[in-house]
C-alpha cells in the first residue's frame, strides 16, 4: 500500500514469533534476534532505501483489534501515521474489524501506544481514515544547537508518537518545494545528528519512546492559516518520507497549539513539500503526558492498494538478507 506516496509493505505472515509480553518487549526481541528480516524485506534486492514497513503482531492491549511493528532503513519506529491511515483500511478489508456504515473504528497498537483509527464506509468499500494519536506534547522550544555547516541554530522539539526536531528550512538557506531533494536530506540529517549529540530526551511514559526519529524542515507558516503548509520529513538513516508524515503532523500541531499559534478543532492542510500529497490535522482535546501540557491530535488521509507479493530467501544467496548502496 502507500498513503500520500510514502510505500507500505504489510508483512502477514511467514515471520517468526516474537516474544514479550508488551508490544515494546517484542520490538526489542525483533531487533536483537530478527533483524536479518527487517533488512531482507526493506533492503535491495527486495526494497529500496525508503521502503517501509509494518508487521503484524499480537497486542497486549485487550481493546486492540491488532497490533504492529513499524520498520525502515535504520530500524523499528513507535509511531507511523501513513502506517495508521493504511492499516485502518486493511484491517477492515482483510476482516480483523467488521465494517459499519459510514464509519468504523480500528483501535491499532502501536509501540507508542494505542491509536484509533476512524475508517470511512460506504457502498462495501473503505475510505479516507482519519486518526487520534496518543497524547502529543512539545518538548523544548528554541533550543540552540551547532550544527556543522550551518552554525549555531535555533530548533523546535516536539513529540507525536515519535520525537521530530523542527525548523524553517529557510534558515539553512533552502525551501522544501524548490530545493532538491539531497540538499533537503543533507541538511535535515546535520541537524538530527546534532540534536542527538546535544539534547538529551525523555519520555514520561517508558525509556524505550525517547530518542530522536527525525528533522522535518518546514516552509516556516506555523500560525493558523487555510491555506496548505508545507513541510518534508527526513527520519531513520536520511530516508525521505513521501507523505505530510502523520506522526510528524502530530507533533507539528501539538507545537503549534503549544505555542499558541493554532486552536482546538482549527483544521489544517499539510502537504509534502516535493510530492505535493496532502494531510489535513487539527487539535481535538487537551490532555497530559506525565508533566507535559499536550493534546490529542486527529490526522486524516487516505491510503491506496499496490498490490501483493511473496518474498523468498535462498541459503546460498550471499545477499538474501538485503543491501544497501549510498
Amino acid at each position: 500500500m502507500h498513503t500520500g506516496g510514502e510505500p507500505l509493505r504489510i508483512v502477514t505472515s511467514g515471520y517468526p514469533k516474537l516474544e514479550g509480553e508488551t508490544i515494546l518487549l517484542k520490538r526489542r526481541y525483533a531487533k536483537a534476534k530478527f533483524d536479518h528480516f527487517r533488512t531482507a524485506l526493506m533492503f535491495e534486492p527486495r526494497g529500496h532505501y525508503d521502503m517501509y514497513g509494518a508487521l503484524l503482531v499480537e497486542p497486549d492491549l485487550p481493546e486492540a483489534d491488532l497490533a504492529v511493528l513499524f520498520m525502515h532503513n535504520e530500524g523499528y519506529s513507535t509511531m507511523c501515521g501513513h502506517a495508521v491511515i493504511a492499516l485502518g483500511r486493511f484491517a477492515i478489508d482483510h476482516g480483523f474489524v467488521k465494517a459499519m456504515t459510514p464509519e468504523t473504528t480500528v483501535n491499532i497498537q502501536c509501540p507508542c501506544g494505542l491509536v484509533r483509527a476512524h475508517v470511512g464506509y460506504q457502498n462495501g468499500k473503505t475510505g479516507s481514515v482519519r486518526f487520534h494519536s496518543v497524547p502529543s506534547f512539545a518538548f523544548a522550544t528554541d533550543i540552540e544547537v551547532t550544527v556543522p555547516g550551518h552554525g549555531k541554530v535555533l530548533v523546535d522539539i516536539s513529540y507525536g508518537g515519535a520525537f521530530y526536531a523542527f525548523l524553517s528550512a529557510n534558515v539553512l538557506g533552502l525551501d522544501v518545494t524548490s530545493s532538491k531533494a539531497e540538499e533537503l536530506k543533507s541538511a535535515a540529517t546535520a541537524v538530527t545528528n546534532a540534536v542527538k549529540e546535544q539534547v538529551k530526551l525523555t519520555h514520561p511514559d517508558d525509556d524505550d519512546l525517547a530518542f530522536l526519529y527525525g528533522t522535518i524542515l518546514t516552509d516556516g507558516n506555523e500560525v493558523y492559516s487555510t491555506e496548505a503548509t508545507a513541510n518534508v520529513c527526513i527520519f531513520a538513516d536520511a530516508q525521505v518520507d513521501r507523505s505530510p508524515t502523520g506522526s510528524g503532523v502530530t507533533a507539528r500541531i501539538a507545537l503549534q497549539h503549544h505555542k499558541r499559534h493554532i486552536q482546538l478543532n482549527q483544521t489544517r492542510v499539510f502537504k509534502n513539500g516535493k510530492t505535493g500529497s496532502k494531510f489535513t490535522g487539527k487539535a481535538v482535546s487537551r490532555t497530559k503526558c506525565g508533566n507535559f501540557d499536550g493534546v490529542i491530535v486527529e490526522v486524516s488521509g487516505h491510503g491506496y492498494y499496490t498490490g501483493t507479493a511473496t518474498f523468498t530467501m535462498e541459503e546460498d544467496d550471499i545477499l538474501k538478507h538485503g543491501f544497501l548502496i549510498k
